[in-house]
């Protein structure tokens, strides 16, 4: 196994993104084979990237605030609140469509900066903030549309040109956006002075500190960009579900931080992958499309995350064993 890892391949794209691959490859064959080639469809593939899409910029938001060693559980519920709140004044007060998506960004980055100035400010541990800001967002999702659901436009309604951002007359659209921001997300990651910070926090916040970098700013940073990718995941999900409902977004929670994770994010901090959170977003979704395809309740796709993400929780803390 050593000897594959060191192959001057493998060590360039990673060992870890070649199995995830290899792992997407033989989920997408085994869920074909056993649904007699029904999966293989052109609206399965759809429905998969429709899935990718809002689930992936959660995802993308997450892995920042995990790279500084945090955590937030809000992400779910957030998004459903951005989607509510802007979609109500859409609906009930006539706000123009492209004033209600920008709507639905902003409120995703108050709550980034509510999160980040509690936890980088006031020292708030990160679990209680997100928590916190989890029932915060049902809460005024809640009051603000009167525990009523909200629709969004049809396509061939007034105002239903967003759902563009999904697809154009066949091209999907949805797939270059996400792309294009998961390209940005690598690149401000990795090669910026921001990246550098964020990841230097997971790794050794107080040495950090102690080099006199102002740690405060950089960390709720890592919250506001959650922020603003929670809100646009707002977008595309309302662009592919249409109806949301109050109460709802938890167990969008799981299935990103699974992907993230899943992807070679490490729980700890420090370590972080973007092109492995994308890869692990899509074996994700195509678990929940195969699941659905074979006639089981998404029930089990909770069970099936949540083994996931103990799993790679595991991996995760051997790896930082064995190099210790």
């Amino acid at each position: 196994m050593e000897k594959i890892k060191q192959h001057p391949l493998v060590k360039k794209v990673g060992f870890n993104r070649i199995v995830l691959i290899v792992l997407l490859i033989l989920m997408y064959l085994a869920f074909g084979l056993m649904t007699g080639g029904s999966f293989f469809t052109a609206s399965r593939i759809m429905n998969t990237l429709n899935y990718v899409y809002f689930l992936g910029f959660l995802s993308l938001g997450v892995t920042f605030v995990i790279a500084t060693g945090g955590i937030d559980f809000s992400i779910g519920p957030v998004m459903f609140c951005c989607s509510l709140v802007s979609g109500y004044a859409l609906v009930t007060y006539g706000v123009p469509m492209a004033a209600s998506l920008v709507m639905s960004i902003l409120i995703g980055v108050a709550f980034g900066v509510f999160n980040g100035y509690l936890v980088a400010y006031w020292k708030v541990p990160p679990f209680i903030v997100s928590m916190a800001s989890m029932n915060i967002a049902k809460g005024i999702a809640a009051v603000f549309t009167k525990t009523q659901s909200v629709s969004w436009p049809q396509s061939n309604a007034e105002g239903g040109w967003f759902r563009n951002v999904i697809s154009m007359n066949g091209f999907p659209v949805g797939l270059v956006i996400f792309g294009g921001v998961a390209i940005i997300c690598a690149v401000i990651l990795n090669k910026t002075k921001w990246g550098r910070y964020i990841l230097c926090l997971g790794s050794n916040k107080e040495a950090v500190r102690l080099s006199g970098v102002n740690i405060k700013k950089w960390e709720m940073l890592a919250y506001i960009i959650c922020g603003i990718l929670v809100g646009i995941a707002s977008i595309f999900f309302v662009a592919t579900y249409t109806t949301v409902q109050p109460g709802y977004g938890d167990q969008y929670n799981n299935e990103a931080i699974a992907g993230c994770v899943m992807g070679g994010t490490s729980m700890a901090g420090g370590l972080a992958s973007i092109s492995g959170t994308v890869i692990g977003v899509i074996i994700i979704s195509l678990l929940q499309q195969g699941i659905l395809a074979l006639g089981f309740t998404k029930d089990y796709q909770y069970i099936i995350t949540g083994l996931i993400v103990i799993a790679a929780v595991y991996s995760d803390v051997s790896a930082r064993r064995r190099r210790n």
